[in-house]
């Protein structure tokens, strides 16, 4: 006899099934079982309820409360936020640990801060992702665009760029590449500030991150620095939007290619300006633009023969 014909195939906890173990209290009667309760086919008592609980196993009237164990998957930090930490001076409860508890902890504290980090790899990955953090938190970014650039991060180490340049020049170059392929108007300068390094070797950073990565980013246009620069200069809506319009009609001619974007959304805020009757000078647009008055004079000389 073949061995499909002894044991069964498969098992269905939907489906009602005999209960030898005990009959009913009350009849006798036959007992059956499924994954919702027990009961008895002959005078229907229900004996047993809820034998198996599929809901959530946690109790909570809001959505925030709604917590299995802990905090999600992240990619930014280096042990995706699987680790712990030991705490200090109290217990779990609130309470006062005594002398010789606390420093036990301490020791334990140090021992897990030496132990934390596998290799010198890996301490190099908590040490970027840190300050890929840091930096995201400083300028204001999403926590998408933030975990995107600690992704970026990740990729460049494990293609073996971080060899010979700065940590820091890589986490900035992360998060500018991460703010270059989300559309967002941030300059390498505005970056290479908060992150203290040099505009040089970030701008040298993220150009080996686009070559050797093939990041998708577009160019960037100046229509996307004019909400930026008018929002910096406390400008009215009307120059804001004819300022937006100056641009997208310079970039659909084809004017801009080439220029530096901030400096052009700068000169169509002063061409906007004037046609308003709003004296912003050149010196504060360029200062909002981190470009020269000079540039500022060539762009707007631009728009005046090209763009209506």
């Amino acid at each position: 006899m073949a061995t499909r014909d002894i044991y069964e195939t498969g098992f269905d906890e939907d489906v009602r099934t005999e209960s030898s173990a005990n009959q009913c209290p009350e009849c006798d009667g036959r007992v059956t079982t499924n994954a919702v309760k027990t009961v008895c086919e002959d005078c229907g008592l229900v004996i047993d309820e809820q034998r198996i609980d599929h809901g959530p196993e946690w109790r909570a009237y809001d959505d925030e409360e709604c917590e299995r164990t802990g905090a999600p998957l992240t990619a930014a930090r280096h042990d995706r936020g699987l680790s712990t930490e030991i705490g200090r001076g109290t217990d779990a409860k609130g309470n006062e640990l005594s002398g010789q508890k606390r420093r036990r902890l301490a020791r334990m504290r140090r021992e897990q801060t030496r132990g934390r980090w596998r290799s010198k790899a890996e301490r190099n990955l908590a040490h970027g992702l840190g300050e890929v953090r840091r930096l995201a938190s400083a300028l204001d970014l999403s926590d998408s665009v933030r975990d995107q650039a600690c992704q970026l991060f990740r990729s460049a180490q494990n293609e073996d760029l971080l060899r010979g340049r700065s940590i820091e020049a890589i986490a900035a170059a992360s998060v500018y590449g991460a703010c270059r392929c989300n559309g967002r108007s941030r300059l390498v300068d505005d970056v290479s500030e908060m992150a203290r390094v040099a505009e040089s070797r970030v701008t040298n950073a993220y150009k080996t991150l686009n070559e050797e990565l093939g990041l998708p980013a577009d160019p960037v246009s100046p229509s996307m620095f004019v909400p930026r620069l008018a929002s910096d200069l406390e400008c009215p809506d009307r120059i804001r939007q004819r300022a937006r319009a100056l641009a997208e009609q310079a970039e659909e001619r084809g004017v801009t290619t080439g220029v530096h974007p901030a400096g052009f959304a700068a000169a169509c805020l002063y061409k906007a300006g004037q046609e308003q009757g709003q004296w912003v000078t050149q010196s504060d647009v360029a200062e909002t633009g981190n470009v020269t008055p000079t540039t500022v004079r060539t762009h707007h000389e631009t728009l005046a023969e090209q763009v209506a």
